[in-house]
This record gives structure tokens, sequence and C-alpha cells, in this order.
């Protein structure tokens, strides 16, 4: 007979944050691993908003994580520690842009004449339609469209993070948010061809 008095009983607490910065900084493996399992998925569809291949992006990431554990020690808990880890993600994006020499960044301005209308397809285009229309920029207007519109920098940063003119990332943008338009406008057209054709 199973004496109940003895028995001692564990609540296992779902790691917070805190804890596994904690472990991190003593260099635990298991909040390490935690850690990445936890934001991984969030952090691999922020590095594949600027690099189309799956696997490139997967890199990018991967290194992305190996400095958030380097520079850990860095955190100062002010802000959000997830938001901290993106930045690092966006730099990383951003290096490897830079090292593969694959943007191509237009001088002219050209202004878009209308901006797109998110909310036009009533809720028929999920998330990861609206990511795939984004991937299909050229990687130029892909990369500012991101940091202005997601990440939510100035142009000036922008310009700054780049190496190019503020007058530059705004064209990039522009054309970025006409080009959405028009795989909006294609989007919309095809549901409703679908809806009027059921």
């Amino acid at each position: 007979m199973v004496n109940v008095n003895n028995m001692k009983l564990s609540i296992l607490r779902p790691d917070t944050d805190e804890t596994l910065i904690a472990g991190c900084l003593k260099g635990d493996n298991k909040s390490q691993k935690a850690l990445y399992e936890r934001y991984a998925p969030k952090m691999h569809t922020v590095c594949l908003r600027y690099i189309k291949d799956c696997g490139e992006a997967e890199g990018t990431m991967l290194n992305g994580f190996m400095k958030v554990f380097d520079k850990i020690a860095q955190f100062k808990s002010e802000g959000s520690f997830e938001g901290w880890i993106r930045r690092i993600m966006v730099n990383e994006s951003l290096s490897y842009i830079r090292k593969h020499k694959a943007m191509y960044l237009e001088v002219d301005i050209d202004k878009a004449a209308n901006e797109p209308d998110f909310n036009s397809l009533d809720n028929h285009l999920e998330a990861d339609d609206l990511l795939a229309m984004i991937q299909r920029l050229p990687i130029g207007y892909q990369t500012v469209f991101n940091l202005y519109a997601i990440e939510g920098y100035s142009h000036k940063e922008i310009a700054a993070q780049l190496g190019i003119s503020e007058n530059t990332s705004k064209s990039q943008l522009s054309r970025a948010r006409a080009l959405l338009k028009s795989y909006l406008n294609k989007s919309e057209q095809i549901i409703r061809n679908k809806i009027g054709t059921t």
C-alpha cells in the first residue's frame, strides 16, 4: 500500500523568459534549447521576410540565435525580450543581404498613386498569403517595406542601416506598396471569380 503522506508532489511550471535568461547566462544547454524552441518559429518567419530562400533564412536565424546566446548578458530587461531577439534577427538578415550583395536599390523617386488596402479582402487573405506576396517583391523593395511597415524603422534609420539615402528608402517603399497593391488586386479578383462560380 502506498503511503500518500510520504509522497512529494512537484508542480511543473512553464519556464518564464526570466528563468530561461538566467539559465542561458549560466550556459545551461536545457535553457538554451527551451529558449530556441520558444522563439525559433517566430524568428524564422522574421528572417523569411528578408531572405526568400528557406534554407538560407534558417541558417541566418541560427546565426542570430548564436548571437542571442553570446550577447544575452547585454539584455537589460528594458522592453520586450522577444523584441530584443527580433532586432538581432533583423540585423543578421540585413548582414546576410549586404554580404551577398543581393539587393538592388534604385535611386529615383517613383510615387505610388495609392496605398494598398490590406482590409479589402474581407479576411480572405491569410497571414501566409501576405508573407508570400512580400516575398515576391524584389529584394530591395522587400527589405525597405519590412523595415518600415513591419519593424517600424524610420526612413532615416533605414538609410543608415542600408547605406542609402532617405529618398531612396522612400522610393523603395513607394514601389513596394504599388507592387503589393497589384498583387492584392489580382488576389481579390481570383477570390471574386471563385465566389462567383460557386
